[in-house]
């Protein structure tokens, strides 16, 4: 969407930035009265972070309530964060995508009438890694949560993507909007199986969307390369 984020209030005159803030009303007195001082921008991003540390701090006590926290914390993160800020697209960082995974492997899990270890140890690793920019190697990712994987990527990968075509509406790029096409269609196909597929394969669906956002973001002609590159080994 097209906002117009720098405000003025109309009832006491602070100006302050939504795009800083994510919030309407008037950071000084409340007023959910003001006018936009700027032109209408694109706009899809939240001031959003994710802090796993009390979820870590409850993992020696109460293992489930501590994934059933974080899992909480990564789905209200992934709800608000967009990767469009001011007009400029966001990469799709590492931290989203493991968020995204954390929130979809604990749903397994906890559909499971008991975990194996493997997944046991595999969530406390995103536990421990998540909110600092870290994840799991496909080789790492045990089988009974590859599903979760491979369908939390395929969304991540979605999102991302439904973002960067909204900004090609505005700087068209032919080839680009190619590769992003090919790019949904692996990630569909991905969906409609459920995530169950090998992780190199989700892995690869997201690095080509990170391949893609580099492109778009630096202007990396050898990234959008590499991102023809690895569409061509999903084939």
């Amino acid at each position: 969407m097209k906002v117009r984020g720098r405000r003025e209030c109309s009832q006491c005159g602070t100006r302050w930035s939504y795009y800083e803030t994510g919030e309407v009303s008037c950071p000084e007195c409340g007023s959910l009265r003001s006018r936009g001082v700027d032109g209408r921008t694109r706009h899809t991003d939240a001031p959003v972070t994710l802090d796993l540390t009390e979820a870590r701090a409850r993992a020696d006590d109460d293992f489930d309530a501590a994934v059933d926290l974080a899992a909480e914390r990564c789905r209200e993160f992934t709800r608000r964060s967009g990767f469009i800020n001011e007009g400029e697209l966001k990469p799709l960082s590492e931290t989203y995508l493991a968020a995204a995974e954390l929130a979809a492997a604990a749903r397994e899990a906890g559909r499971r009438m008991r975990t194996d270890e493997a997944a046991e140890l595999y969530l406390l690793r995103l536990l421990r890694g998540t909110d600092l920019d870290e994840r799991p190697a496909p080789d790492a990712v045990p089988s009974s949560l590859r599903a979760a994987r491979g369908l939390a990527y395929a969304n991540a990968v979605l999102a991302y993507r439904r973002d960067a075509v909204t900004v090609l509406e505005d700087d068209p790029d032919p080839v680009a909007s190619r590769v992003l096409g090919t790019l949904r269609d692996h990630a569909k196909r991905i969906e409609a199986l459920d995530g169950d597929v090998d992780p190199a394969e989700s892995e690869r669906l997201a690095r080509t969307a990170q391949d893609v956002g580099t492109y778009l973001v630096e202007g990396d002609e050898g990234a959008l390369a590499a991102a023809r590159n690895r569409l061509d080994a999903m084939a």
